[in-house]
């Protein structure tokens, strides 16, 4: 019986000893796929490729983006060939690359490469992730809800909301362990965008506990094992993972939301109610298949008959809020953080909202925000140092040879483009350490080169609602900074890091602020 047992465990351990061999040799050879391309390479590491230091957060995948944009940009390359364990991804640098990719030959890049699996995960199947012709057709359907006529509509209801940021804001003045600013500002987006893409109000500001806080919080706290998922939707096929029946939405936020959508739609339809909503917009989309409004005159109806279901109802209502409110008040944040340390640049800012308001009566109306040029260079320099997306991916959908070489990316290939490595780039931005809103004045913002700031993406696949995210942060800073004088409280960590569990950009530790009443 000892020696049955003493074979079976000899004949194991030479099985296993085997795989592993198997393993480093293809693990070996795939990492050679570049160089056997003619692409310069990073020395990926068996078995995490180059992006071991985001999967056991150490680093940010943006910081890991940037590092490897940095070290590409010292040697002078154009692109980089790099692994997400073991699939090879495309690392452009040279911005007529970039180019080429997000915009010229863009039929060659439709996609972002996101994880579809609308029968297991249905919150899944929304804008951003939508792929190839039906990401097309529910684009042209859904950007009449973002005209200058639907972005008035709202802005009622932001500016209702930025009166209750400023009540909370003057209630919290003066108290000595100061505002956390991004959970203050994250309170006031999700009030904007629970009434605009749901009807409903919120009151977040003043219940910090509401289902829409809290369900918007955990969809975008990402533990070790959210992480994972997130790599696993960039690294493996997704017609295993669709095998597998691969959830990458948290099961609680999903029940949430999808309950949500179908109560709210299901009430409106059956007692003929009617808001001026994003999710009413939606119920057009559901029950026409287009939006028949005073908007969409361009629009060809005979092509746009095809309805959404309730699934995709909810899947573009997740996707608008989650977008809506996290990018906003991840830019307020960072803006407020810089204004605290810069007190000239934040009083210039108050002198540009007073004057200007003074010349609308005090109104905060759609006319008067778009005049703040000011406010917009605060804005447009607090995306460049802290952009709230900090990479854009896209998915080669045919075979596409890079400019100037002879070197393909084939089909299916990742492409890595390090939005933040671009934008701390000091060829385009001096200094890129330091924040001078006079970046981007009507003087100086010609001088920065084509696809050099690309917070929002670029292309056909620019990000849809990008008006509207900006004009949420014009109003809440402009409430907060009209009123109140931010100088930064002692909680505030310096130097600022970033959280390592989160993909959007969102500083460890909070930004902490004074807030003195004017």
């Amino acid at each position: 019986m000892a020696l049955i047992t003493e074979s079976f465990l000899f004949n194991l351990l030479g099985i296993l000893i085997a795989l592993l061999a198997v393993a480093i040799t293809f693990f070996k050879w795939r990492y050679n796929y570049w160089t056997r391309k003619g692409v310069p390479q990073m020395s990926p590491k068996i078995p995490f490729g180059n992006i071991g230091e985001a999967l056991s957060q150490r680093k940010t995948l943006g910081e890991v983006g940037t590092d490897m944009y940095n070290w590409a940009k010292a040697k002078n390359l154009p692109h980089l060939g790099i692994y997400f364990l073991a699939r090879p991804t495309y690392f452009p640098l040279d911005l007529e690359i970039v180019k080429d990719i997000l915009t010229t030959n863009f039929s060659h890049f439709v996609n972002h490469g996101g994880f579809v699996n609308e029968e297991d995960d249905p919150l899944s199947g929304h804008l951003f992730n939508l792929e190839d012709t039906k990401w097309r057709n529910v684009r042209i359907k859904l950007t009449p809800t973002f005209t200058s006529g639907k972005m008035k509509m709202m802005f009622e209801t932001m500016v209702k909301c930025s009166r209750e940021l400023n009540t909370f804001v003057d209630s919290s003045a003066n108290l000595p362990e100061g505002l956390d600013i991004k959970e203050t500002v994250a309170r006031f987006t999700t009030d904007i965008i629970g009434s605009v893409a749901f009807g409903i109000e919120c009151n977040t500001l003043k219940n910090p506990d509401t289902p829409f806080r809290k369900y918007g919080r955990l969809t975008l706290e990402n533990d070790l094992w959210q992480n994972l998922k997130l790599f696993a939707t960039l690294v493996f096929p997704h017609n295993i993972l669709k095998f597998f029946h691969f959830k990458a939405t948290r099961s609680d936020v999903e029940s949430f939301f999808m309950d949500l959508v179908k109560r709210t739609v299901q009430y409106r339809e059956s007692n003929n109610v009617y808001r001026k909503d994003f999710l009413q917009l939606l119920m057009q989309l559901k029950n026409k298949g287009k939006i028949s409004d005073e908007d969409n005159e361009a629009m060809d109806g005979e092509k746009l008959e095809v309805k959404l279901n309730i699934n995709e109802v909810a899947a573009h209502s997740f996707v608008f809020f989650i977008a809506g409110f996290e990018t906003s008040s991840t830019t307020m944040t960072f803006a407020l953080y810089e204004l605290a340390k810069h007190q000239q640049i934040q009083e210039k800012l108050r002198d540009e909202i007073n004057r200007v308001l003074k010349k609308h009566n005090g109104e905060y109306t759609y006319e008067a925000f778009m005049e703040m040029k000011y406010m917009d260079q605060v804005i447009n320099e607090t995306l460049r140092k802290y952009p709230p997306v900090p990479v854009l991916t896209r998915a080669c959908t045919k075979d596409y040879q890079i400019p100037g070489t002879s070197a393909t990316i084939e089909k299916d290939t990742l492409c890595f483009i390090s939005t933040m490595g671009i934008q701390h780039d000091p060829e385009y931005y001096p200094d890129p350490a330091k924040s001078p809103p006079d970046r981007f004045s009507e003087e100086n913002k010609d001088s920065i080169p084509q696809y050099a700031w690309l917070p929002f993406g670029e292309g056909p696949r620019i990000c849809i609602g990008l008006r509207f995210g900006v004009m949420q942060a014009r109003v809440g800073l402009a409430s907060i900074v009209r009123n109140h004088r931010v100088t930064l409280n002692k909680k505030t960590k310096e130097p600022l890091t970033f959280a390592k569990e989160s993909f959007i950009i969102s500083p460890e530790g909070g930004v902490w602020l004074d807030c003195q009443k004017l």
